[in-house]
C-alpha cells in the first residue's frame, strides 16, 4: 500500500550495517550502502547518516534484520556494542512503523526470490516441492533460520538462535580441538567455531593440539593463507571449519526436515573461496548413519547474491506484524 512507502531497509550484522531505500511497491532497492558499525555511535546515528548522505526523503516505515535475538523493545547486539529501543528509534526517525526481526529471518524471506545467478550448488538433487527450507550462515556470528510451507503456496519464516547449539566432534582431531575450546569457554556453541572469530578459535586450538606456536592472525589472514596453500595449520583450520559446518548443516536439515534445500549464507564461506572443500562439506553433511540416504538428495546452495537480506526486510513488512 502507498502508506507503506518509502521504506528504509536495514541488514545490521556484528561488523557491518547495510542500508537500502525503496520508494514504492514496484521500485527496486536503491542507494544500497554497506558501512562499518564501528563508524557510528549507534544504530540511530548510522541510519540518520545514511539518509543524509543520500539526501533521501522522510521514510514512512522501516524494516531491519538485526544480528541478535529480538524478544522485546530493547535490542542488544550479540557481536557488537550497539543496543537500542525500537520505540525510541521509531520516534527519533519519525516513522509510522518500525519492524525489527532477526537478520537471518530477513535473509530467509529472500530465499524464494533468489535465482540461479544468486546461488552456487554444493551437491544434492532437485528440491522437494512444498517442503521446508533451511538456512545457516557463518559471518561475525552464526545465523540460522528457515522457511516452512504455510499450506497456501507460501512460506512462514522461523526465528531462533540455532547458532548457539552445542558443537559436536566426529573424529579424534575434532574431539581434541573441542576439548581445548571447552577448557577455554566451558560451553562450546557452533558459533565458537563457525564464524569469523571462530576461525581464529579453531586456529589457536589447533596450534595447541599440534604443539606449534600460534601467530596473531585475523580471520582474513587464515583464509588467505589457506587459499594460498602456504601454511599447513591454516589449511587444516579451514578443513576443520568445513567439516564442522557440514556436520551442523546436516543436523539442521534433519531437524527441520529441509527437503526443499539448505542455503548457506554469511560472509565467511565466499571469503574462503577455493579453500572451502565442498566435497568434504557434502560428506560431513550426509554422514548421519541411517539417515544418510535421507540427506543425500537434499540440495545445498551457497548464496552468492550481495545483499539479499535487504529484500527480505522489505518482504517482512508485507508478511509479518509489527
Amino acid at each position: 500500500m502507498t502508506q507503506d512507502y518509502p521504506r528504509l531497509l536495514g541488514d545490521i550484522g556484528g561488523t557491518n550495517a547495510r542500508w537500502a531505500w525503496q520508494k514504492d511497491a514496484n521500485a527496486p532497492l536503491e542507494c544500497i550502502e554497506v558501512s562499518p558499525c564501528s563508524a557510528s555511535a549507534s544504530l540511530r546515528d548510522s541510519a540518520s547518516s545514511y539518509l543524509a548522505r543520500h539526501s533521501l526523503d522522510q521514510p514512512r516505515v522501516a524494516s531491519m534484520g538485526i544480528a541478535t535475538a529480538v524478544v522485546g523493545d530493547l535490542v542488544e547486539f550479540t557481536n557488537n556494542q550497539w543496543s537500542f529501543s525500537i520505540t525510541e528509534f521509531k520516534a527519533a526517525l519519525k516513522i509510522q512503523r518500525c519492524l525489527v526481526i532477526n537478520d537471518f529471518t530477513a535473509l530467509a524471506l529472500s530465499l524464494t526470490a533468489l535465482g540461479p545467478t544468486d546461488l552456487k550448488l554444493f551437491g544434492g538433487g532437485p528440491p522437494a516441492v512444498n517442503a521446508p527450507l533451511a538456512l545457516i550462515g557463518p559471518g561475525t556470528g552464526l545465523g540460522v533460520s528457515g522457511l516452512f510451507p504455510n499450506g497456501r503456496g507460501g512460506f512462514v519464516p522461523i526465528s531462533g538462535e540455532g547458532g548457539h547449539v552445542t558443537l559436536a566432534a566426529t573424529d579424534a582431531l575434532e574431539a581434541a580441538v573441542l576439548n581445548h575450546l571447552q577448557r577455554q569457554w566451558g560451553h562450546v556453541s557452533a558459533e565458537r567455531a563457525l564464524s569469523g572469530p571462530g576461525l581464529v578459535n579453531l586456529y589457536q586450538a589447533l596450534c595447541v593440539v599440534e604443539g606449534c606456536a600460534a601467530q596473531d592472525l585475523r580471520p582474513e589472514d587464515i583464509s588467505a593463507a589457506a587459499l594460498a596453500a602456504n601454511d599447513p595449520v591454516c589449511q587444516k583450520t579451514v578443513h576443520l571449519f568445513t567439516s564442522f559446518l557440514g556436520n551442523v548443516a546436516g543436523n539442521l536439515a534433519l531437524t527441520l526436515g529441509a527437503r526443499g534445500g539448505v542455503y548457506l549464507g554469511g560472509g565467511i564461506v565466499p571469503q574462503l573461496a577455493g579453500a572451502f572443500d565442498s566435497a568434504l562439506f557434502r560428506r560431513k553433511f550426509e554422514d548421519k548413519g541411517r539417515f544418510g540416504a535421507y540427506l543425500h538428495p537434499i540440495p545445498v546452495w551457497l548464496i552468492t547474491a550481495s545483499t539479499p537480506a535487504l529484500l527480505g526486510a522489505s518482504r517482512a513488512l508485507d508478511l509479518l506484524p509489527e
